[in-house]
């Protein structure tokens, strides 16, 4: 993912949650994906899927037990 690429990411997901404090960074040594956060707290993973000439992308977000009690 580029830089242009990134932000276009970051604003379609503010717009979507109605949520300003979402970020889309860059991974570091990684250019198929990027990091979310909400704030500070890391929340996952953008993944791009460039398979079929369509390019779309899939967020991965891990639930840990104690994160619900």
């Amino acid at each position: 993912m580029d830089v242009a690429e990134i932000k276009k990411l970051d604003a379609y997901l503010k717009k979507l949650f109605s949520n300003p404090k979402i970020r889309v960074v860059p991974r570091p040594k990684k250019d198929d994906s990027a990091e979310v956060y909400i704030g500070e707290e890391f929340i996952g993973v953008l993944f791009v899927d460039d398979e079929d000439e369509d390019r779309s992308y899939n967020f991965q977000m891990a639930i840990l037990e104690g994160d619900l009690e």
